[in-house]
């Protein structure tokens, strides 16, 4: 990894560090989480950052993937759960952060669960430690305290413009998996816990997409084409919401075409996730980089 990557990557894990403690202070009972996801995403840009993908704020059972619509009017509400999920690149380069804020007192262990396992496989990782390994610890953490890891969520790798570059670091012991951590990459490390059933489904809603094919040969109307034109230009592979491309045509006309280009191919969905069982779920996350020297670079601490 040259000079310049890793650089970038270091400014992108500043702002997303300053972006996700000032949320944590911000986020309270009340507030609109339409208005809230738009101040974080305003806010790195103000910092020098851009967007990596939507800004998540997913509460109680829902474990990730929630990002306001138009017209939302969804508040946070009283002594809730909420996970604040945010991501900033910079050309290209991407930290990926999470933080979990609890408006009762009753669910402070869990959170203390999900942090703890954090640190600890954080401080696990090195060149050549397994990913199995880092499930392990994360297991382990979690059910000390008495939760469950979400079995069928997990880390990454990363890669320019690409949030999930192909390798799964899981939050549970799986023996058999045969990655490791290499020298001149990134990943996402992001344990989630739960008091439930320790695994989530996909809910209808859809509120995230991703361009996955941009040279599709299929027929569009105009709008499909103008829509699909102005993805390629502003995210290319990168995710992003509908409310980010309401000044390319009327919001239904906007819908009706990602819903057509999701058919077609050319875009991935990203369905809300939430808790099988209806348990709360709390998640941190923070990104690392680990350089052709062997050292490990926590961006986002």
């Amino acid at each position: 990894m040259d000079e310049e990557i890793l650089r970038a990557y270091i400014e992108a894990g500043r702002i997303a560090k300053m972006v996700r403690e000032e949320a944590a202070k911000r986020i309270q009972p009340g507030l609109s989480v339409y208005e809230f996801c738009t101040w974080v995403e305003n806010r790195i840009v103000e910092l020098g950052g851009k967007p990596a993908f939507p800004c998540n704020l997913s509460i109680n059972d829902v474990a990730a993937h929630y990002s306001p619509l138009v017209g939302d009017e969804l508040l946070v509400p009283e002594d809730s759960v909420v996970k604040i999920d945010l991501g900033v690149h910079v050309d290209g380069y991407i930290a990926d952060t999470a933080v979990t804020v609890s408006f009762s007192d009753k669910w402070s262990l869990l959170l203390e669960a999900v942090r703890s396992a954090l640190d600890k496989a954080i401080s696990a990782i090195a060149p050549g430690v397994k990913f199995s390994e880092i499930g392990r610890i994360i297991e382990a953490t979690i059910t000390s305290y008495g939760f469950k890891p979400i079995s069928n969520l997990g880390g990454h790798s990363l890669a320019r413009y690409t949030i999930h570059a192909g390798e799964s670091i899981p939050n549970v012991y799986e023996p058999f998996l045969r990655g490791k951590f290499g020298t001149g990459k990134a990943y996402a490390i992001e344990p989630f816990g739960t008091n439930g059933a320790g695994s989530v489904k996909e809910g209808d809603l859809v509120t995230i997409y991703a361009l996955v094919r941009p040279n599709l040969k299929r027929r569009l109307n105009d709008i499909q084409r103008r829509v699909l034109n102005t993805i390629r230009e502003r995210f290319r592979t990168l995710p992003f919401s509908e409310r980010w491309l309401t000044d390319v045509a009327p919001i239904e006309d906007i819908r009706n075409a990602l819903r057509r280009l999701s058919r077609m191919g050319f875009l991935a969905q990203y369905p809300v996730l939430v808790e099988k069982g209806g348990g709360m779920v709390a998640q941190f996350e923070h990104t690392i980089v680990i350089t052709d020297s062997g050292d490990v670079i926590v961006t986002t601490m």
